[in-house]
């Protein structure tokens, strides 16, 4: 099931979305489906990422960098 959504955009955006479509080859909505996908995978991974983290440090793992050491060594 799809859902239509209608937005409106300040001209300057929208211009500089229709030159990035011409661009690329892609239509406009495919473009904000992608973007709005990766807005909300972003914002997801912030919140897990809030979350873990008083876990993570009392683990002993104080940055971004010490995770991926422990997890590609």
């Amino acid at each position: 099931m799809r859902s239509v959504l209608s937005v409106s955009l300040p001209e300057k955006m929208a211009m500089e979305l229709d030159v990035f479509a011409k661009e690329t080859g892609r239509n406009k909505s495919d473009i904000v489906k992608e973007s709005v996908w990766e807005y909300l995978w972003e914002n997801r991974f912030r919140r897990m990422k809030k979350r873990l983290n008083p876990k993570a440090k009392a683990a002993g793992f104080i940055t971004d960098d010490d995770v991926i050491k422990e997890l590609f060594p």
